[in-house]
């Protein structure tokens, strides 16, 4: 049986999320033994989800795999869906929805190295309990996705000496807040986590508008920023998870 693989992505005009998708859609398929995987977007820029779904039907498959990849559930995730599966009355192939990529350990362990990472290039020795997290999240006005977020920093709040949550936009903390309430707690060092998939606009810009201000503001001891999440191998790992969940 020949098997495909479509990740759905939110969408960015930055050229960097595409690149980041074509790696990651790459490893998926050597890795998983697809024939054939691809990604699209919800909005923003092409390939749309109609233009995902074609180029995926034409490849003669027999079962298609569909990825919301999003890290937070929500009304993102179920348009994706919503809109994917319109298409399954018109072909024989056999479409198969998973999880998106939310509360699961793998992120956090994904969040664990990529504040490891950044110990490391900062030059920092302490131990886990004298360092403070701050993880920026996108924000949304729905609620699963702080239930997301949290569920994250609840599990890395057993590592290190406080773990905290802030969003760019939307919903509150906001990224000063975050900041100002890491502040009080005078943290010997704190990490700034970047929890956004891909390098896009927000990563590139929009984070540190309202970023650089707060600790100029602020003025904690020293701060070290993470990577984003980009094309991790644990999260090749999690799409092939998700995908043999509903494939099984």
């Amino acid at each position: 049986m020949k098997r495909g693989l479509l990740l759905i992505d939110r969408g960015s005009k930055e050229r960097e999320a595409a690149e980041e998708l074509e790696i990651i859609c790459k490893a998926v398929k050597t890795k998983g033994s697809y024939d054939f995987a691809e990604y699209c977007f919800l909005e923003v820029t092409l390939p749309y989800i109609d233009d995902g779904i074609q180029k995926c039907l034409k490849s003669n498959i027999d079962s298609l795999t569909i990825v919301p990849y999003f890290l937070y559930p929500g009304k993102k995730v179920k348009a994706a869906v919503t809109e994917v599966m319109k298409y399954q009355a018109t072909t024989n192939v056999k479409f198969l929805v998973t999880k998106p990529m939310s509360m699961h350990m793998t992120l956090v362990r994904l969040v664990e190295s990529r504040i490891k990472s950044a110990l490391d290039k900062g030059g920092v020795s302490l131990t886990n309990d004298k360092i403070d997290v701050l993880v920026i999240g996108h924000g949304s006005k729905d609620p699963n996705a702080k239930m997301s977020i949290k569920y994250v920093t609840d599990e890395l709040g057993h590592l290190y000496r406080n773990v905290d949550y802030c969003f760019l936009e939307i919903e509150e903390p906001n990224i000063e807040q975050g900041i100002e309430a890491c502040k009080k707690r005078d943290p010997e060092v704190l990490v700034v986590v970047f929890y956004f998939l891909h390098e896009g606009a927000h990563v590139k810009t929009d984070i540190n508008a309202d970023l650089r201000p707060a600790l100029e503001k602020h003025k904690l001891k020293k701060v070290l920023i993470t990577q984003h999440i980009g094309t991790d191998q644990k999260m090749i790992d999690l799409i092939i998870e998700r995908a043999q969940e509903v494939e099984t």
